[in-house]
Order: C-alpha cells, then structure tokens, then sequence
C-alpha cells in the first residue's frame, strides 16, 4: 500500500492496463497446467495467472470462464510453499471482481483461506489472503462461515500487521463482520480495542477511517472495554488536532455512541472534553461535523444529570442558534437534541425564552420526512406538562400543522403529532381551535392504525379533547366510538390503560356512554376487572363512569341506583341481567316481538315513543265506572307527546308535596301519590289476588310492544311502585335509593335525621329507612328491622 497524503486519501488510485499479449491458446494451457502433478509447474502456473489477472477485471473474468478457480481453490492448500502462496496471490487478486466473488461464494474455500492467516504463514500470503476475504466479508453467508471458522481472532492480530496492505484488509474484513451483533461482541473478547485504537496513528488514511468505522459499530453495544482501553483520550487527542479534521466526524460517531454512559460522560467533562464538543456545533460550514456534534449531545440528555450539566453549560443557546443552519440533517439533529433536553424543565423554559419554539413549528412545513419527524419529536417534548409552551405552539399556529400531520405515512410523525396536539388540547381556547380543525375526524382513522404507538397516542390525545361536548358529539358522529370501544380488547398495558381513560372521559354523558355500551364496552370492561394482569387503576373508574351515565343499564346490572342516580327521561328498567350479558338500548327493545317475557317499564316524559297508541289517561279512568276499570282506553296521539299520566304525576307532585315543610311528610305524602297512581292500597293476604301480572299482559298487548311507559300501569307492583317513586323524587329533589330485590321485588331507601326528645334543635345518628308504597303506604320501616325485612322478602 502507498502512502498518501491526507489531501489524496480520499482519490482513488487510477491506473490503466495495456491488454495483456498472452494468445488465447497459452492463456487456456496455463489453466490446464494448474492440474500438473509438477510442483515447478504449479508455480509457473500460478504465478503467470496472477500477473494476468492483474492488468484489469476483463482478464480476471476470462480466467474465470476458463475455469481456473476451481484448481486455484486446492492449490491454496497444497504442500509447497510457493505453490501455496503463488495460487492465494492469484485467488485474492481475482476475488475483487464481482463475478468471481459471486463464484467464489458457490465454493467451500473460506476455511482454507482462513487458515491461511495463521502466523506460520508469510507476510505476503496474510495479504492476498485477507484480500480475498474482504470483498467475501460483505455476504451474510460467508460472514457467518467466516466466524464459524474462527477467523475474527487471526484477523484481529493481523490488524498488528507491519504491512499496511495487510492491515486494511484485515480492518476491513472485520468492519464487514461487526455489522453483526456476534462479531461485534466477539471483538471486545478478543481483545480488538487496542489494536484498533493503534490502527489511529496510521500514516494511511484509509486505514484510520476503516478502524473508526469499526469502532463505530463495536461501541453501539458497549463501551466499557473501550474505555478501559482509553479510547476517550486517544479520540479526544484526534478532535484536538486539526491536521486531522477529516477523520472528525468519524471519532465525534464513535464518541457519540458511549455518552449514553454515565462513567463515560464524567470521564469526557472531567478532562475538559465536553467544551471541545460543544465547540464543534459552531464550526462553520461543516454540516456533517455540526450534525454528528449535535448527536453526541443527544446521547448524553438521554441520562437526567446530564440534562442538568448541559443547561449549566448554556447548551440551549448553541442549539437555537443551529436551528437556523439551512442544512436538513443539522436541523433534523439539532430538533432531537431539544427534544432531548426538554426533559429537563428548566430547558423548556429557556428554549422559550429563546424562541426556539416558532422556529421548531416552522419545520412542520418542510418536506423532508426526517426533519418533520425530529421536529413533531421536539414539539411534543416541549409541550409536555407546560401549557405555556403548549401555548407558544398554538400561537405559532403549530396546532393546524400538526392536524395535518396526522394524515401522514410516517409512524413516528404521527404519533409525535397526536401526543403534541395532546398537550396543546389542556385549554379550552386550544382546545376549542384543535376541534374546529378537524381533529377528531383524523383521530378517528387512526384509531383503526396498526401501529401500536400510533394507538397509544391517538387514544391519549381523544381523552384529551372529549372533555369538551363538541368533541364527543364528533367522535360519535365519525364513528369512533366503536374503535375505541374495540381498542378495550388490547393486551397492551399502556394502550389499554389509555384506552380505559378516553372512555372514562367519554361516558361523562348519557348519548355517548349509551352507544358504547352498544358496542359491548361494558362487558369488555367486566372481563378486565376480573383480569388480574388486565386490570388498571382507569378500567374501574371507566366501568362505573359508563354506568353512571346510563342508569338503566347500572340498575339492570346492579340493582342499585344510589341517591346521586338522577333518573331522567329515557331511563327504562329491563329487569335483571348477569354480569358479562349486554343490556340492550330501548330502542332494540322496541323493535322485538311481542313475547310473554316480562314487561319493560319505560319513563317517556318528552321524547319519541315508537309506537302507534299512547299512555292511559288516569285523570279519564277516574271518571269509569268500577266494572270498566280492568278494561283499557287507549287513544291515538302525536309521537311527541309522551306519557301524559305520568306528566300529570310529576306536576302534582311539585305543587303539592314541595309545599310541605316537614321531610317525612314529603316522602309519605308521595308514596301515597305513587299507591293511589299503582292501584292502593293491597293488603299483604289480598297480595296474591292483585291482577298486575294481567293488566301489564294487556298492556302490552294494546301497544304491540314489550316496552310499556310507567304512566300507563295503573295496578303496580313492588317494582313498579318503587321506580315510579325513585322517578317523582328526583324530580322534585328529594333523595331516595332504588333497590332491586328478588321476586319482583323492589323498594326505596330514604336517610332521615330523627330529632333529639329533649334538645329539637338537635339532631341523632342518621336512619335508613324503607318506604311502604304497597301496604300502608307512607308507613316509613327502619332499615334491617323485622318490619323492613318482612317488606324485602314477603
């Protein structure tokens, strides 16, 4: 190998080749001596094919046609030295061609030619024989024959080589191997660091670069024998010399992949390194150095107390300044480094003051994939937990770029893009802009991605913005419930638990906790509380949110509706369903036949009820004779109408019973209200006489339907009595509980405070008591006394 000058290393030597004047005839005889059992001949034989093979690739491929690889192969190994080692000069000239490497690899020569490295043989046989193996090493097969072989150890002693041309060929073979998890380990165990590291001082360019390059790869797993071998101090001494500035931007590769380290990172800034470093982002002109600078920085704020030195050397300056580089792959680095240092709080602050923000947004417009990515990268780092930097953002306008950036073909973008939008969403006039933007119509789409980054941050960023009403009346409107609801059967722990937070958000109204429930969100969420690896501290809280804002389902489900229940219009009691079975929506109720199951109570005070006849006017069934009272009047009415009876029951309610002062006689007053409404008085040995069972089969008969409003039951039962009383309560505020009990049992709880005998204006313990609304209506039982358990079970 020549010297050359640092100028010159980077110009490959070019040379031109006279065609060789050997006839056909004697080149063909050449190769058919190379199977003659004369040892003098051999050696002719070899070496004249060598100089052949040497003026240029057109012979190497003639001598290839004329099948002399296959005898060159077995002469490699043949007794004679000098047939050994003419036939290896000949093989490893002929191997840089890329047709005979392409033979070569159909050939089973790797073990010999790796035997050939082996310290008896001479300098000469080391080269052409490494020669051979370079351009082989690039093959993922002969780089696994290649080490099976053991030929990393001789190589990486042939890297001590006096002979340079031995050496770049050794320390080429080996770059090709290290981009393979095993060889690189193998290095560190054979003891390659220091040879490597000595390969630094070469008087040939080449070979620094090469031994840079493989320091490069061997680092990226550890460091430890590199700086044992003190690899920092040899790279810093490179980066401290500027007759060596084109082997820079290697060494800032290799030192960038070891500050990951803390050792390593103390051991550079105790020895003044980390101002060298710095110094290096600011060189003009020299984008490929400010990048692989910057990349050191990146590496070292992956570690919190690094983040810490970096802000007290004023890191944050210097990278603002380089985000005004024109250069994409400075931008793009410089972009990581902030979103690096952003973890740091008092960095994000600086970065503000800085301007750095406006600045960052502006990359979201370019075209560069990488730079979008770094830039939505170090977005989302500064916005996370600070809405001022949330807020630079959106007046930067970074919101609608960011919506944008959601329709990408980048996964890491859009994951970037939704987390930010995320952070931007914890105000409500950004909240408000993200919507008006279109948002969740793009969130919907991804809520359907297969990426699993992608799903964690869109379902993240949907919790976010369904705080808002608008928001969720979108989602529901662009079908994402179902998405959402599907993303509960997900294994992923963070997904799942993000997953459970965004319905728990969601459920907050009765329309969209209704239409996930539709979509089997609760049973899903049953499954999961029952899962000991499933269940998180949201899947809980988004079960009881869904039941909370639909109470039919929670009373089906439970068979509890505790004194914070409000029972609205709309509510219906389905009856009894087991843990896992989907309670169905009334309207699915609605449009099942007729069947002798039993009856669905609805309250239908002022929406649409499906049917074509209407609720029983109490006020005209007063006025019939008794021997007509078992018979039904049903007229015709507008869909809007509602239940009438049960309108006039909710306005006596609030004229009469809000008029009386004392809390008992409130609740007495309207369990009267509720018996005289459901048929009286029924006295418990006349119980199983009362005909409620047949007027609710009539009922359903004259609707056509299973679903019977509550105003048109004039002979109730437990169940409907104590519905109907929960129902009239909450209207006129009074608090009650609905429990369901067995056998078409049901009954309502009240909390009183019983005044003191002695002291009125004091007051005792408070009592639960049991509302009597079948058989002395009014009557209030205490809790778990004889006469309230007789009520439960009788």
């Amino acid at each position: 190998m020549e010297k050359k000058s640092r100028k010159d290393s980077a110009t490959p030597c070019k040379e031109t080749f006279e065609p060789l004047p050997v006839e056909s005839k004697t080149l063909t005889t050449a190769v058919l001596l190379l199977n003659s059992p004369e040892e003098e001949i051999l050696i002719k034989a070899c070496e004249a094919l060598y100089t052949f093979a040497e003026k240029g690739d057109e012979n190497k491929v003639s001598l290839l046609r004329l099948g002399a690889l296959h005898p060159l192969c077995k002469l490699i190994t043949h007794n004679n030295k000098l047939v050994r080692r003419n036939a290896i000069m000949a093989l490893g000239i002929m191997a840089s061609n890329g047709h005979v490497k392409n033979a070569l690899k159909k050939i089973n020569v790797i073990p010999s030619i790796v035997e050939k490295l082996s310290v008896e043989e001479e300098t000469v046989v080391h080269e052409f024989a490494t020669l051979c193996l370079a351009p082989l090493s690039v093959d993922f097969v002969c780089k696994v024959q290649i080490f099976e072989n053991n030929g990393l150890a001789p190589l990486i002693h042939l890297l001590s080589s006096s002979d340079p041309d031995v050496q770049k060929n050794s320390v080429e073979t080996i770059f090709n191997l290290v981009q393979d998890y095993q060889s690189r380990q193998a290095v560190h165990v054979l003891g390659g660091i220091p040879p490597l590291l000595e390969l630094l001082r070469s008087d040939f360019p080449v070979i620094q670069h090469l031994a840079l390059k493989v320091l490069q790869s061997v680092t990226a797993d550890t460091c430890n024998s590199f700086r044992e071998q003190q690899g920092f101090e040899k790279l810093m001494d490179i980066l401290s010399n500027m007759d060596l500035s084109d082997l820079h931007a290697e060494a800032l590769q290799v030192v960038a992949n070891c500050l990951n380290e803390r050792e390593t990172i103390r051991l550079i800034h105790n020895s003044g390194g980390l101002t060298r470093l710095m110094e290096f982002l600011l060189i003009p002109n020299k984008p490929q150095i400010q990048s692989t600078a910057v990349k050191c920085f990146v590496r070292m704020a992956q570690i919190c107390e690094s983040r810490r030195l970096l802000h007290e050397l004023g890191i944050e300056k210097v990278l603002v300044e380089l985000l005004s580089v024109s250069d994409v792959s400075v931008m793009a680095s410089t972009c990581q480094a902030v979103a690096a240092m952003s973890f740091y709080p008092a960095s994000k602050e600086s970065f503000r003051d800085l301007g750095a923000i406006p600045a960052v947004v502006q990359f979201l417009n370019s075209e560069n994939l990488a730079l979008g990515e770094a830039a939505t990268e170090a977005l989302a780092s500064l916005t996370h937990d600070n809405q001022l930097n949330a807020l630079a953002v959106y007046e930067a306008g970074g919101h609608e770029m960011l919506i944008q950036q959601l329709y990408g073909s980048c996964p890491k973008t859009v994951a970037y893009s939704a987390a930010t939008l995320c952070n931007i969403a914890g105000q409500e006039i950004t909240r408000s802009s993200i919507l008006s933007c279109g948002a969740i119509e793009a969130l919907v789409e991804l809520l359907k991605s297969k990426d699993t980054e992608i799903v964690v941050r869109t379902t993240l960023c949907v919790a976010a913005l369904a705080c808002d009403k608008e928001a969720r009346m979108k989602l529901q409107k662009a079908g994402g419930l179902q998405p959402l609801v599907s993303l509960l059967h997900s294994n992923h722990k963070e997904l799942l638990h993000n997953v459970c937070f965004a319905v728990h958000v969601c459920a907050c109204d009765t329309p969209t906790a209704v239409e996930m429930c539709k979509f089997g969100a609760l049973e899903i969420l049953q499954e999961i509380s029952q899962s000991a690896n499933r269940r998180n501290s949201f899947s809980n809280l988004a079960m009881a949110s869904l039941l909370n804002s639909n109470l039919s389902v929670k009373y089906s489900l439970t068979g509890l509706l505790s004194y914070t229940d409000i029972i609205t219009d709309g509510f219906y009691d389905a009856g009894k369903v087991h843990s896992g079975q989907r309670v169905l929506t009334l309207e699915e109720l609605s449009k099942k036949p007729v069947d002798q199951h039993r009856a669905i109570i609805a309250i239908t005070t002022a929406t649409e009820y499906e049917s074509n006849t209407t609720c029983l006017h109490k006020e005209e069934e007063k006025q019939k004779d008794e021997a007509d009272s078992e018979s039904l009047t049903v007229r015709q009415h507008d869909k809007k109408t509602g239940d009438v009876a049960l309108q006039l029951l909710e306005k006596e309610a609030k004229e009469s019973i809000r008029l009386l002062n004392d809390e008992r006689q409130q609740y007495a007053a309207l369990a009267r209200l509720v018996s005289e409404a459901m048929g009286g008085v029924v006295p418990v040995e006349k119980l199983h006489e009362f005909p409620w069972v047949m007027h609710l089969s009539e009922l359903k008969f004259q609707l056509q339907s299973n679903v019977v409003p509550i105003g048109l039951i004039s002979k109730g039962i437990y169940y409907h009595r104590a519905l109907l009383f929960k129902y009239l309560a909450d209207c006129i505020g009074m608090s009650c509980t609905l429990v369901r009990g067995e056998y078409n049992r049901a009954w309502n709880e009240v909390l009183l405070f019983n005044k003191s005998p002695i002291n009125k204006h004091s007051s005792s313990q408070p009592c639960y008591y049991i509302v009597d609304l079948m058989h002395q209506p009014g009557n209030l039982l205490a809790l778990n006394t004889p006469a309230a358990l007789k009520y439960q079970t009788i």
